[in-house]
């Protein structure tokens, strides 16, 4: 049986994105990068929701370059989004 998504980052990053509770402050001002917010991309990964392999959001560099820091709660989502983009790779959808 595969992994959810969430497993998989947890064993990969030690985090677990339960604790997010979709507060919207990891929110970025690059709307024109993303077609989900980096909330929605967590929420994706808790319903394991392998849409959010294939989102501009996880590839956008931008996005990425500021999704460390976003999470209030300590979420480090840059970690996050390298670990969904592996993914990605690895069933050849990235």
């Amino acid at each position: 049986m595969a992994l959810t998504l969430r497993r998989i980052i947890k064993d990969a990053t030690k985090q677990d994105v339960r604790i997010c509770q979709a507060c919207l402050d990891c929110e970025l001002a690059l709307v024109d990068e993303m077609d989900i917010p980096l909330g929605g991309m967590i929420q994706m990964v808790l319903f394991d929701d392998e849409e959010v392999l294939t989102s501009r959001t996880l590839w956008s560099q931008s996005v990425f370059d500021h999704a460390r820091n976003a999470c209030k709660r300590g979420l480090d989502l840059e970690a996050i989004m390298k670990v969904l983009r592996e993914e990605a790779q690895k069933r050849d959808l990235g």
